[in-house]
């Protein structure tokens, strides 16, 4: 119990920074259309291709570095990312800083993957669901703080200074990972062992649920804010803390159902999705009231990343003693949901309207919901132990060091 703590903080705050990573080139577009002569579409490339380097090259990167020692290859992914932002603070033309993005992103998947492995690794059994919202928090303050905060800095003291602070963040998380992480050895398995925990139903169903149930927070979550504007009638000022309090009850709602998944994956699974299926249909009818549309951001606020946590904890139940590549996908799953469902968001707002987002997140969570029906498919399956991997020499170790 000595050593969680801190190795639970130094999780946390190198997600942060990582996610941070994630979008804050979005909040800095006209900057870098500007100084790179390039236009904001052009530059919104930048984020496109940060994503598709996470998604593409998340399983490439965990099945070629699977016989690795785990801190090590932590250690060694960080230390890509501190060199892919230092290249993109640095860049002098477009083309450079597509590369420094590209660079950066190369083991986003992997290491969150490693992070949450070693996260219910060092918190012991039957506190993965906790320590995977302890971990996974760090993302939601990106997305309320970090996002924020450097997109101002950007404004005020140029497109490169954020990147330079990200790198020099980085470069501290990489010594604070160093000095607080259990030395482990590589995992005992093989590209076989993975490949096989992959093909297994169950984990393909949890993906599947992850993919599909996180979608219809991106159909809706995309479009909040000109929603909020120009349906609701809310003025930008007031948008901006309604958004404000929807971070913070991302945070709580992440939290809370982390302990919710210590109990039961599946009835937490299923309540969070029933509740956004719920939720996200009454949208249409609750935005054009503004007392109701700000109750609603509030409430897809604790639901919204309320997901991630008993989503997660269903993958490291599920893979065994086999788990990098199926979390690593997982990781990659969300982010190909949130894209997919902001696509889905913009035809919805072509061919109707703003306002009407919410139905097509609705039906995107009700599919959830089913899907984690399979995945879960009973009382006992969701409060069965979990298929941790106790014969793992690796999490055996990690487990007693971090006691």
């Amino acid at each position: 119990m000595r050593r969680t703590f801190p190795v639970l903080a130094a999780l946390c705050v190198s997600v942060f920074v990582v996610g941070t990573a994630e979008f804050l080139a979005a909040g800095l577009l006209p900057q870098i259309g500007s100084d790179l002569e390039v236009s904001v579409a052009v530059a919104g490339q930048v984020v496109t291709a940060y994503a598709l380097g996470t998604v593409v090259a998340g399983p490439l990167v965990a099945i070629a570095t699977m016989r690795l020692p785990r801190k090590g290859l932590m250690l060694a992914l960080m230390a890509v990312f501190v060199v892919g932002s230092v290249v993109s603070a640095l860049a002098p033309n477009y083309p450079v800083l597509l590369a420094g993005r590209v660079v950066s992103s190369i083991g986003h998947a992997t290491f969150f993957a490693l992070t949450l492995i070693a996260a219910t690794s060092v918190a012991g059994p039957g506190r993965a669901g906790s320590a995977i919202a302890a971990v996974t928090s760090g993302l939601t303050v990106a997305n309320l703080l970090g996002v924020p905060l450097g997109s101002a800095l950007g404004q005020d003291l140029g497109w490169r200074f954020p990147f330079a602070v990200l790198a020099a963040l980085a470069l501290a998380c990489l010594a604070l990972l160093a000095f607080t992480l259990p030395r482990v050895p590589a995992q005992l398995t093989s590209v076989a062992a993975e490949l096989s925990v992959l093909a297994r139903r169950p984990v393909l169903v949890a993906i599947a649920t992850t993919a599909v149930g996180f979608a219809g927070v991106g159909a809706v979550f995309t479009y909040m804010a000109p929603m909020l504007v120009q349906v609701s009638g809310f003025t930008p000022s007031v948008v901006s803390w309604l958004l404000l309090a929807y971070g913070v009850g991302s945070l709580l709602g992440n939290l809370v159902a982390g302990r919710l998944a210590d109990r039961s994956v599946g009835a937490t699974l299923r309540g969070i999705f029933a509740s956004l299926t719920a939720l996200l249909a009454v949208l249409p009818l609750a935005v054009v009231h503004k007392p109701m549309a700000a109750a609603a951001v509030l409430g897809l606020g604790l639901l919204a990343t309320a997901t991630v946590a008993p989503l997660q904890t269903l993958i490291v139940q599920r893979a065994g003693a086999a788990p990098t590549l199926a979390v690593t996908i997982n990781v990659a799953a969300f982010m190909l949901a949130h894209a997919v469902g902001s696509m889905i968001g913009a035809g919805v707002v072509t061919a109707a309207g703003l306002r009407w987002t919410g139905l097509a997140g609705a039906v995107l969570s009700a599919a959830g919901l089913l899907l984690s029906y399979l995945a879960v498919p009973g009382r006992a399956s969701a409060t069965r132990p979990p298929e941790r991997p106790a014969a793992s020499t690796t999490v055996r170790k990690t487990h007693d060091l971090g006691r």
